[in-house]
């Protein structure tokens, strides 16, 4: 949860004198109105002195509160001083800290203070002035600051887009809203500022009901996400990996470690809380986490220091979590911390206990094979092929990946070509699809159709094409394969079954002329027409398919 940080009453004294110094009654009355209607919207606290929230007016207006100087308070409305949107947000704050909010709305009737000019008035550009003064104090803080205060400028950037549909055009105004405060950063700084921008609006399409602040854990669920903020999420994560593809110049810039490691940090917390569904796509902070790693962390680090240190991380957040953790992604990060030791066998344990149950996704698994086949580890890539293949489990993925690395991995190791046949084949019928395609590849073809007749499957289940290969290279192969299919159409005794095995036994002819076996057919047709004699409309199709007089 959010923390509330609880005002003291000597706090809340001055909060309610600050108020009827700075506001008049109508507007006071105004914000009660705007309360009352539940216009406040996600309020957030950074810290026990600043909140802030957004506000449903004409037009979504964000309110930064700052209450021990509440004259410093800010609104995006057009009017500038105290108004009803700052009256609004105070009395939402006040219902936070479990205070009176007719208090706040009947501050001006409670204390009898005089009133100071607070606001200077602004002059005729003064709307133009504010606005690029705020810039350039989130600009200078986003130079200085760390994780966390990139965070909170992130979150006041773009705040006024908090109610906005969730699509990519919400995705260009909010990188649009922080590149105008984006200041100078050196390369690496800059690098990852531009991943934190993306990170947060990658949350915000994910979390639309409010605005997250660092140091919470507040689950991921995006099961009901609709059409055009999941296009919106998956450009946005397109952009992400590309920019964690992108080297992060750590040696020139060992300042970036400690904004690296809260990142890792960040990354951490969101991976483990995230929701997995069952739907096609891999969770996306697990997405971000692997390729932080891979990209940025790995490449900059020539000892094992950091992965020992990260396994003791996720135990202890594995432990501070809870109810809220989710065990698969735990199992799969401490996986991916034992291969990059070089620590095969406890990675490929984890992994085993993370696909007992649903929500471990192939693409997470394949991720492990990528740096083994760069690296050029073929026989330690050829063993994870090995390891991880019985662990997929779900039809509805295409393993085509899987087995370009099977091939890789045999062409470099061509004594390994029976270890994948034998994991293809322990895989079935998961395998299928892919273990059909490389037999054919392979030429195969005497096991392809061995598999295909016990699996029972007829020509019909086949294009032409598919069969050209063998047809060609081994045609012998097809004719038990065309004979077994014709005799089940005829016992089917129907029209449409007996035009089916006219087109089989045409195709049969073929193979016999092409094999120079045209005796042993004619003598079959002979032999098969006159077994079948009493059905009549058989007959009648022979004789239409020009296979008997």
């Amino acid at each position: 949860m959010q923390p509330n940080y609880a005002m003291d009453d000597a706090g809340w004294d001055k909060l309610v004198a600050d108020v009827a110094y700075l506001f008049d009654d109508l507007t006071l009355k105004r914000g009660f109105q705007y309360y009352k209607q539940q216009r406040v919207h996600a309020p957030n606290m950074f810290s026990p002195v600043k909140m802030m929230a957004l506000v449903e007016g004409r037009e979504d207006y964000a309110v930064v509160l700052e209450l021990d100087h509440l004259s410093r308070s800010r609104c995006d409305c057009p009017m500038q001083g105290p108004c009803k949107h700052m009256a609004a947000a105070l009395m939402a704050y006040a219902e936070k800290q479990e205070r009176s909010v007719h208090l706040i709305a009947n501050a001006k009737a409670v204390l009898t203070r005089a009133k100071a000019p607070a606001f200077a008035p602004p002059s005729a550009a003064g709307a133009r002035v504010l606005r690029q003064e705020r810039l350039n104090e989130l600009s200078g803080r986003i130079a200085e600051g760390s994780v966390a205060d990139w965070r909170e400028c992130l979150a006041q950037l773009t705040a006024p887009l908090a109610h906005t549909v969730r699509n990519p055009a919400y995705t260009e105004r909010a990188l649009a809203a922080v590149a105008e405060a984006e200041p100078q950063l050196a390369p690496a700084a800059r690098q990852l500022f531009q991943l934190h921008a993306r990170l947060f609006i990658l949350e915000g399409l994910l979390r639309p009901g409010g605005l997250h602040v660092a140091g919470t854990a507040s689950p991921l669920s995006y099961s009901s996400l609709g059409y055009y903020t999941s296009l919106a999420v998956s450009e946005l994560q397109e952009t992400i990996t590309g920019l964690l593809q992108q080297p992060l110049p750590l040696a020139e810039e060992p300042e970036a470690w400690p904004r690296l490691m809260d990142t890792l940090d960040l990354l951490r917390r969101e991976m483990l809380t995230e929701s997995r569904d069952r739907s096609r796509e891999q969770p996306y902070f697990s997405v971000c986490y692997d390729q932080l790693w891979r990209g940025w962390i790995s490449p900059n680090t020539s000892t094992p220091q950091l992965y020992l240190e990260e396994l003791d991380r996720l135990r202890e957040a594995g432990s501070q979590l809870g109810a809220s953790l989710s065990r698969p992604s735990l199992l799969l990060a401490e996986a991916r911390m034992h291969a990059l030791l070089g620590e095969d066998r406890a990675a490929w344990e984890r992994l085993g206990v993370a696909a007992e149950r649903p929500g471990l996704y192939p693409a997470e698994l394949i991720s492990f094979l990528a740096p083994l086949s760069e690296a050029g580890e073929w026989p330690r890539l050829v063993e994870w092929l090995a390891e991880i293949g019985p662990l997929f489990t779900s039809r509805i993925y295409n393993l085509r990946e899987y087995a370009a690395y099977w091939q890789d991995a045999v062409r470099r190791e061509p004594a390994a070509e029976p270890r994948m046949w034998d994991t293809l084949a322990g895989m079935l019928p998961l395998s299928r699809e892919i273990y059909e395609d490389l037999l054919l590849e392979y030429g195969k073809w005497r096991e392809w159709m061995d598999y295909q007749l016990a699996a029972g499957r007829r020509p019909g289940d086949f294009r032409v094409s598919d069969l050209a290969p063998l047809e060609k290279n081994a045609p012998e192969l097809l004719l038990p394969f065309y004979h077994q299919a014709v005799e089940r159409l005829v016992l089917e005794k129907n029209r449409s079954s007996y035009k089916a095995a006219v087109k089989l036994l045409k195709r049969l002819a073929k193979l016999y002329k092409k094999l120079k076996r045209t005796e042993r057919w004619e003598e079959y047709l002979e032999l098969f027409a006159g077994r079948h004699s009493r059905l009549r409309a058989f007959q009648e199709e022979l004789r239409k398919g020009n296979l008997l007089p």
